[in-house]
């Protein structure tokens, strides 16, 4: 794989970081502040709303910039948003640095996953974007639970400064190893909107939304669910998060590798898996080993989701896959944020901190029908092969020769 790959999975850890970690801190920074944990939680919410609203704007914004020179740009809003959350004199001002940082979230997941194909052989694509969502998932298990170490022995400020400076070897690492890549002729803005419009490309967002929205059904509550239901102390969530992004790294990396030679059964695999694994989660919630490894293959099946989702949004988006691209990213924090309300909704309805499961699974099961739509509408609308010359001139003298009244 190219150094550029390395490069861009340097950024896609201290992004992956940086969304990540303030779940850990938002005891110390409510503290800091003098607000309250729920006030503190819209740190949480403002990023996810800012990759939601960053991912088509700043792609809009980058239509008239290389590729290259976007990806650096972000990098530097990565690191100015970031600078500013840890010099914070406010709630307020640290609120902001947060959205800030978030703007170049999807922006940069998704030119990143267009730049990460196209230095790769046609058949290696999916294997290259995985590469750089390596960063993202290496994030939960070293950058997430070390980061959550810095901010509660050194101050949370420390950790919103390292992460800065991940995003500055990210930057220099983007500037040195990825190669110019203008962008394609003939494409504009314009191109770029009318990508969305394909039925093909919305199905590929919609299964993205479902299928990762079912991982984060489950995920969103698994404090209260492993602490009250399985009786794990509350220390050991931190670690139980851990074996959920080990199985990250490993079903982003087998989604990627298999996704490049069968991208379509490698969605029904992994999406029919999860929805099964989410449903089974009720169950094996009430005991500890079972679990673990549980929520270690809830990780592996989400993940291995994600490569073969983001290259689906960029062979339908054909010559104009950029903003498609971004936005997919953003789809995936749509389904993060749709799933946690509606598992919230079943737990404030009284069916326990288990029924979010059942969410999940129903979430990713639907996924599963739209992905069979997908491929039933391809199939629908494929090019007839023509036949061979000689099986056709061998059928008109069939038909020409005595005796044959009847064509076949």
């Amino acid at each position: 794989m190219p150094l550029a790959l390395l490069a861009l999975a340097i950024g896609a850890f201290g992004i992956g970081t940086t969304e990540f970690v303030i779940m850990g801190l938002l005891p110390e920074v409510a503290g800091d502040f003098g607000v309250s944990i729920p006030t503190a939680g819209l740190l949480v919410t403002g990023y996810a709303l800012g990759v939601l609203i960053g991912a088509p704007l700043m792609t809009v914004l980058g239509t008239k910039v290389s590729r290259k020179r976007m990806l650096m740009l972000l990098m530097g809003l990565f690191i100015a948003g970031n600078l500013l959350s840890a010099v914070a004199p406010t709630f307020v001002v640290m609120l902001a640095g947060r959205v800030i940082a978030s703007l170049a979230h999807g922006a940069f997941f998704g030119i990143g996953s267009v730049v990460a194909a196209d230095v790769v052989a046609p058949h290696k694509k999916a294997g290259a974007i995985a590469m750089m969502f390596t960063g993202l998932t290496v994030a939960n298990v070293i950058g997430v639970p070390l980061g959550t170490l810095v901010g509660q022995h050194l101050g949370w400020r420390v950790t919103f400064a390292v992460v800065a400076a991940l995003g500055v070897i990210g930057l220099a690492g983007i500037a040195r190893l990825v190669p110019e890549m203008p962008r394609p002729a003939g494409v504009s803005l314009r191109h770029e909107v009318a990508a969305l419009k394909n039925v093909q490309v919305l199905l590929a967002m919609a299964m993205t939304v479902l299928g990762f929205g079912g991982v984060f059904a489950a995920v969103t509550y698994i404090a209260p669910m492993m602490t009250r239901i399985t009786g794990f102390a509350d220390g050991s969530v931190t670690w139980l998060l851990v074996l959920f992004g080990l199985g990250m790294v490993g079903g982003n990396l087998v989604g990627g590798r298999f996704a490049d030679r069968a991208l379509m059964p490698m969605l029904y695999v992994s999406l029919g898996a999860l929805a099964v694994v989410l449903a089974l989660f009720t169950f094996t919630a009430h005991d500890k080993v079972a679990a673990a490894v549980t929520i270690t293959l809830i990780g592996a099946l989400g993940f291995a989701t994600v490569p073969p989702l983001q290259k689906r949004v960029l062979d339908q988006a054909h010559g104009a896959p950029t903003l498609a691209s971004a936005v997919n990213i953003g789809a995936f924090n749509l389904g993060n944020a749709l799933s946690a309300w509606l598992g919230g909704m079943v737990i404030a309805a009284g069916f326990g901190y288990t029924a979010p499961n059942w969410v999940g699974a129903a979430l990713a099961g639907s996924a599963l029908l739209l992905a069979a739509l997908s491929a039933g509408l391809e199939r629908r609308t494929a090019p007839v092969t023509a036949q061979p010359a000689a099986t056709v001139r061998g059928a008109n003298r069939r038909v020409q020769s005595p005796g044959n009244s009847v064509m076949p």
